[in-house]
């Protein structure tokens, strides 16, 4: 790998997946800091508060991936992506976003493709295979 990726963001308010999925990204080596949220409006928060990771203590968290879950207390995935949408392009950053879910419900996966895009809902759980297939797509410089 050239170099790694600077933050990949958890968000899920099962704290089992959490850990499963964090080792699973660990195992991989694409980042060295994965932040988890256990619901959108903890994410929000995450990508809105000044950080001190080697950036300027102006600028925001840039996670370059996200894993996001559809059903979570307080904030859903759906209501984070809304919230998320009405940024500038600024705050928002180059950010890859990934429905990372349990729901066999078509209408999540339709809503997904036209949110995100296709291929962007992946069935829990993440693997190394998934996480192999999302670098290549999404970050073959990376590679």
């Amino acid at each position: 790998m050239k170099k790694k990726l600077n933050c990949v963001l958890l968000v899920d308010d099962n704290e089992s997946d959490n850990f499963f999925h964090k080792r699973v990204i660990e195992q991989a080596g694409i980042t060295d800091f994965i932040g988890v949220a256990l619901n959108g409006q903890e994410a929000i928060d995450f990508l809105t508060t000044k950080w001190e990771m080697g950036q300027q203590e102006s600028s925001f968290p840039r996670p370059a991936l996200i894993f996001l879950d559809i059903n979570m207390p307080v904030m859903n995935g759906w209501e984070f992506l809304e919230e998320y949408q009405k940024w500038d392009d600024v705050h928002k950053g180059k950010v890859v976003i990934m429905m990372l879910s349990a729901s066999l419900n078509q209408a999540d996966i339709n809503r997904t493709e036209k949110t995100l895009g296709s291929d962007c809902f992946l069935y829990k759980p993440l693997t190394l295979k998934m996480l192999g297939e999302i670098m290549q797509k999404h970050f073959p410089e990376y590679l």
